[in-house]
């Protein structure tokens, strides 16, 4: 006779495709919380809180639809301990449970929770994979065991021939290249139409409402009645459908875009669906690259390498990293950076245009493109050497795609430069000029970008640019990818340089100022 089991699924763990939920389930119970374990240690945006639980819910109530017994604990559940391993011991000693279960988390804190509750257990326990990932855990770090630089284009070149996607003949490149990205540089002038969202609206007044009388601590703002990220494997698949249909045929011409009219353009917005593993990567990938096939003269193969890319390649080169470098990375700080997280990022107000525009549409929707994130809040918060816990703790808790697998690596890493290179060969800072080529952010700006001598309305991202590379120099003195900039900067008038240092220390000082 099976054991009578427990199973536990986590927030992130929404995988309507998981083997579990095959076979007899008479003898299992399974168990999700919403809990002010994950609320409260780190504060989060008000979409994401209300984004997990209400896809929480409705993954809870396709179990029981489909005859599985649930212990759902809700926030305000009498039975609710608002802690795992308490919640955990409860329903244990509630229902006389044999044997406990659970799918491997993919953030290192609930991991090593998970595994010393385990090893406090006098039941059989048994960990499962959760069936989302191309890869294993230890799987990057393997790939590149030898070698010297962890470069993610050849792990991704890898995984296209592993996978056979996008693959021709003896393991070549469909269409002669395995990267596009240089065709992926476009500013969107609004010379090309983006259709009009095909998605849904719920209305989620009961959690906004529930969270603000257990006061709750989040930021950012909702329209309640009108929540459109999805939370059902049936929202997220029309999601998908809309990119392939309405968005694919743009997407890689302008996914380093910026616009002040738009606040996705022909992004996909898949990222929550995906990491709260709704939608399989696979599944994504195949429905995506089989639309191209089937319309070839009006989609370009650069539009879906560029997509592709972003989720066989980067996504899964990312989660390699976290699982390789935890828990020291969360401590990385190699340029030693210590100010302060402006209060703006909190709040929008501030006169820089680029700034304002990307953080009020994170404070709006809980969402930013990779290059609003990386070029402008993550290049403004390195410029003015914030220090990487503050940047980490705020795109944790702004972003509703973001858990912390694939959000350290990429802020810590790929923008902030705090793990040394371990993620990015150089790091991703720009004066003003990047900004005012790949948006129209500047235009209307209270600031010049077009002013290079550190004058009171110069861009301050001017200055800032070059005090950073002053500060820093001795950091990259040996980096040949940084040759130029630094040549550059060692050739500039010693006056010029000094008026923008003093700006620069002038903008880090009184950033509300600015």
């Amino acid at each position: 006779m099976p054991k009578k089991t427990l199973r536990l699924i986590l927030g992130d763990q929404l995988n309507y495709k998981h083997s579990w939920y095959n076979g007899d389930q008479d003898h299992i119970i399974y168990h999700m919380a919403e809990m002010r374990q994950e609320t409260d240690y780190v504060k989060h945006h008000i979409q994401k809180v209300v984004g997990f639980f209400q896809a929480m819910r409705e993954f809870s109530s396709w179990l029981e639809d489909r005859g599985m017994q649930v212990e759902y604990f809700r926030f305000r559940e009498s039975e609710n301990k608002h802690n795992l391993v308490d919640n955990l011991n409860h329903i244990i000693d509630k229902h006389g449970i044999e044997k406990f279960e659970y799918l491997a988390p993919d953030e290192y804190r609930l991991d090593q929770q998970l595994r010393d509750f385990c090893k406090s257990l006098d039941i059989e326990w048994e960990g499962y994979d959760t069936e989302h990932f191309f890869t294993k855990r230890k799987d990057v770090e393997k790939f590149f065991e030898g070698k010297k630089r962890m470069t993610m284009e050849y792990f991704y070149r890898d995984m296209r021939k592993k996978h056979d996607i996008m693959i021709v003949g003896d393991k070549e490149p469909e269409g002669g290249k395995w990267n596009y990205d240089k065709s992926n540089r476009n500013k969107w002038d609004g010379d090309t139409e983006i259709p009009k969202e095909k998605g849904f609206r719920k209305d989620v007044s009961d959690i906004v409402e529930m969270l603000k009388e257990e006061d709750v601590s989040t930021f950012g703002r909702i329209d309640s009645s009108n929540f459109n990220w999805p939370t059902s494997r049936a929202d997220a698949l029309k999601v998908l459908n809309y990119f392939c249909d309405e968005l694919l045929v743009h997407f890689g011409d302008y996914q380093d875009a910026m616009h002040t009219n738009q606040e996705y353009l022909y992004h996909s917005r898949l990222s929550f669906a995906l990491n709260s593993k709704m939608l399989h990567p696979k599944e994504v990938i195949e429905k995506v690259v089989d639309k191209w096939r089937e319309d070839k003269r009006k989609i370009d193969i650069s539009q879906v390498e560029g997509f592709v890319r972003q989720i066989l390649g980067w996504r899964e080169f990312m989660r390699g990293i976290y699982w390789k470098e935890m828990p020291s990375y969360a401590r990385s700080n190699k340029l030693d950076n210590q100010n302060d997280l402006p209060d703006f990022y909190w709040t929008g107000e501030t006169d820089m245009n680029c700034l304002k525009h990307s953080i009020n549409n994170s404070l709006d929707n809980a969402y930013a493109h990779h290059i609003q994130r990386l070029m402008i809040t993550g290049n403004y918060a390195l410029l003015t050497q914030t220090h990487p816990d503050q940047v980490c703790d705020w795109y944790l808790g702004v972003y509703i795609d973001a858990i912390e697998w694939v959000e350290i690596t990429n802020t810590r890493g790929m923008s902030q430069w705090a793990d040394g290179g371990i993620v990015a060969t150089k790091p991703y800072v720009s004066s003003g000029s990047y900004i005012n080529k790949m948006s129209n952010y500047c235009k209307g700006c209270k600031y010049k970008v077009s002013k290079k001598n550190a004058e009171e309305d110069a861009c301050p991202f001017n200055s800032l640019y070059w005090n950073f590379l002053d500060d820093k120099q001795e950091f990259f003195k040996n980096n040949q990818r940084m040759n130029m900039m630094l040549g550059t900067l060692n050739k500039m008038d010693k006056e010029k340089l000094e008026r923008h240092k003093q700006r620069a220390q002038d903008v880090m000082k009184n950033p509300s100022q600015y």
